[in-house]
């Protein structure tokens, strides 16, 4: 059953005095941002509003140089959700609710970094070619096995390169060239973060590690 920030709030207000201080202020700032999302009527901003839900959820330092993918942490993140969906909510996100959108967010190479590096001259200009037919390939095999945590990730790694274009200025506010890009990635993430705010909820005994960013009482 799709939930929407209502009745994610609902539970949370019911059950808050109970979860530790840490996993409370994750899940209120997540929830606070996925409100703002599901009142957002652009593809972009919405888009936006829910990567930084996903963010406070996930409340790590994500750092730019390190392609998201290649984090350990994040793929423990990612293995611990799975593992404690005991509904299997998250691998009816890509098996069952978007198999077709993730399917071609992983064939596009305008949301493959290596491609804009190449484009950039990080790399060498036809390099990314090679490595896009291969992560194509290991795509194919995660998908081909049913492994939820690995496709999570691969699609993260390409969400993690729409997000930079747009926070960091390189796309154009509701441009036709990403409208695809744009509007699946944020279908996707819109069924994928109440889940994980749901999972976090649900396992307040699982460690989920300090908000980056701690609330600081004034004066200290």
């Amino acid at each position: 059953m799709f939930q929407d920030f209502e009745s994610l709030k609902a539970r949370h207000r019911g059950i808050r005095d109970n979860l530790p201080d840490a996993l409370d202020l994750r899940v209120h700032r997540a929830l606070s941002w996925l409100q703002r999302a599901e009142q957002c009527d652009d593809g972009d901003g919405r888009f936006i509003f829910l990567w930084i839900a996903f963010n406070a959820a996930y409340a790590q330092e994500m750092r730019l140089e390190e392609p998201m993918p290649e984090q350990k942490v994040l793929r423990e993140f990612l293995e611990k959700l799975v593992a404690l969906d005991g509904d299997k909510r998250l691998s009816g996100v890509v098996w069952t609710a978007f198999p077709d959108a993730i399917q071609m967010l992983l064939n596009n190479q305008y949301v493959f970094q290596p491609y804009w590096d190449c484009q950039n001259g990080r790399r060498p200009r036809g390099e990314w070619q090679g490595l896009f037919e291969r992560a194509k390939v290991a795509a194919s095999r995660a998908l081909g096995s049913d492994d939820t945590a690995r496709v999570l990730g691969l699609v993260f790694s390409r969400l993690y390169t729409l997000r930079n274009q747009m926070m960091h200025g390189g796309s154009t506010w509701n441009s036709s060239v990403n409208r695809e890009q744009v509007r699946d990635g944020a279908d996707i993430l819109g069924q994928l973060v109440p889940v994980i705010i749901d999972i976090l909820m649900a396992h307040p005994e699982a460690e989920w590690g300090e908000p980056g960013y701690p609330v600081v009482a004034s004066g200290v």
